[in-house]
């Protein structure tokens, strides 16, 4: 079995529970909750969480999917070297972020996702991990395709190897083909 990436299942747990965090942020101060300073800091607080886990990370594996628009994003995150590449820093980093928000129910929700993800941060810190960016690939010199395969097949599925495959028939001589197996009368 394969070794789970467990920075990966942070990293969507995290920009899920900021994402939380922003609406019960915008629903505390919207609605004038007690407390709705709470609320303010929870709206600052998602929105900076989810800056910070917009880019995506680089595999180990390789099969890194980046997300739409994340190559702006991902330059601002590795500006900040060590303190963003570390994941002991961001486990603590959303440990911190997330304590004011358990004080106002409207933020709850996100407070304690963003603690599951500090914890799984932790777990992936534990295990070596950290994060490097998913940058563009430069674009390598390929090769030119040949003419034959730009061109549609003209029989359909299945079609015999091309070695076994009849010739044209404009030409009889050429066309014509040896068959490989001996065939014989059998008059039983």
């Amino acid at each position: 079995m394969g070794k789970i990436e467990w920075a990966m299942w942070a990293n969507e747990q995290a920009l899920a529970a900021g994402l939380i965090l922003l609406t019960g942020g915008i629903v505390g101060v919207a609605g004038q909750f007690r407390d709705w300073e709470f609320a303010a800091y929870a709206i600052a607080a998602g929105v900076f969480v989810c800056l910070l886990e917009y880019p995506r990370g680089k595999r180990n594996k390789g099969t890194s999917v980046e997300r739409t628009g994340q190559y702006c994003f991902t330059v601002c995150v590795k500006s900040f070297g060590p303190l963003t590449r570390n994941y002991y820093v961001r486990a603590f980093l959303h440990a911190a972020i997330c304590v004011p928000g358990g004080f106002i129910l409207a933020t709850v929700l996100g407070c304690v996702c963003l603690g599951i993800a500090s914890l799984i941060y932790l777990a992936a810190a534990i295990r070596g991990e950290q994060w490097e960016p998913i940058l563009p690939r430069k674009e390598s010199a390929r090769k030119p395709v040949g003419e034959s395969i730009k061109l549609p097949p003209q029989n359909p599925p299945p079609r015999p190897p091309a070695e076994m495959r009849r010739k044209r028939a404009e030409d009889l001589e050429a066309a014509a083909y040896v068959n490989p197996i001996a065939v014989t009368a059998n008059d039983d």
